[in-house]
Parts: C-alpha cells; sequence; structure tokens
C-alpha cells in the first residue's frame, strides 16, 4: 500500500470517511481495528474525525494519510517522503509512528530525503543519485560513511 509524498488525502471527505475508504474492502469489524490503529499511532485524528480533511494542517494530513494506508492492513507499506513539509515535532510523531508499525511486523520501505529519520527507522538503505543507486548497505553503516556524511550533511570540519 503507498501513501503518497504530498499526502493527496480526499480534501472534501471527513478524517472518518477517509479512513472508511482506506478500508473500502474490508469487514465492520476490521474497520474498527483500523480506527483504533489509527488512534493508537494518532490520538489527534479521533477528535478530527468529523472535521473535513482538506482543513487539517500538514502533519495531521499526514497522520491521517497514513492511517487510511493502514486502513487496509497491507503486508508492505510503502511511504513517500513522510517527512516532507512537516514540523520537526510532527517528523518526530511520523517517525515514532513508523517504528510502532515496523514493530507490528509490517515491511516498510521508506522513500525519504531526510536522511536522520529514514536511517532511524531503517535497516538496510540505498542511497541515490540523480536516479542511480550509489551505495547499499545497513542503515547505520550508511549513516557513517564519510561520502554520505559530505553529500548530506555539509563538509566535515576536522
Amino acid at each position: 500500500m503507498l501513501t503518497p509524498e504530498g499526502r493527496r488525502v480526499f480534501p472534501k471527505l471527513t478524517v472518518k470517511e477517509n479512513i472508511i475508504i482506506g478500508a473500502y474492502t474490508k469487514s465492520k469489524e476490521e474497520l474498527n481495528k483500523a480506527f483504533d490503529t489509527a488512534f493508537s499511532l494518532f490520538p489527534k485524528l479521533k477528535e478530527r474525525l468529523p472535521q473535513l480533511a482538506g482543513t487539517l494542517s500538514g502533519g495531521e494530513q499526514q497522520m491521517l494519510a497514513i492511517s487510511r494506508s493502514l486502513a487496509s492492513f497491507p503486508k508492505i507499506l510503502l511511504l513517500d517522503e513522510p517527512s516532507m513539509g512537516l514540523a520537526p515535532n510532527i517528523v518526530d510523531v511520523v517517525e515514532e509512528a513508523i517504528l510502532k508499525i515496523k514493530s507490528q511486523g509490517v515491511t516498510i520501505i521508506v522513500v525519504e530525503q531526510n536522511i536522520f529519520m529514514a536511517f532511524d527507522v531503517a535497516e538496510y538503505g540505498h542511497v541515490l543519485e540523480t536516479g542511480r543507486i550509489i551505495m547499499s548497505g545497513p542503515a547505520m553503516e550508511l549513516l557513517n560513511d564519510e561520502g554520505v556524511k559530505k553529500a548530506y550533511m555539509g563538509e566535515i570540519k576536522q
């Protein structure tokens, strides 16, 4: 299941309706479980249920987009730029949710430019440059690689 870049919630539908759309092939029991999952990951969504998705903040929309994707109970979840345009405190909330989802046995593929967030949640990574994989390996090894540091964190002062 894909959680697209830029969130892409259905702006004229409520938070509740967006989650229902994610679970459209599921039973009522599974739909209730989808709501429970959404609220356990993102408690703020519970108070926003009747609100139109287009009126949510960017962070709340990202929480909703992830919840909508999870409502289908995927085995693999692709998150495309989940931290894009979010305040640092919301990036932390999203990162924590990704780690919880991962701990529940869902395979997660993250496409992310925020190297710190990406390597915090990843076990293995690929570094791309102009569409080509230039490095691959365990996330912590990549994070500590001098070339990656220079490219993504600026010149390193000794």
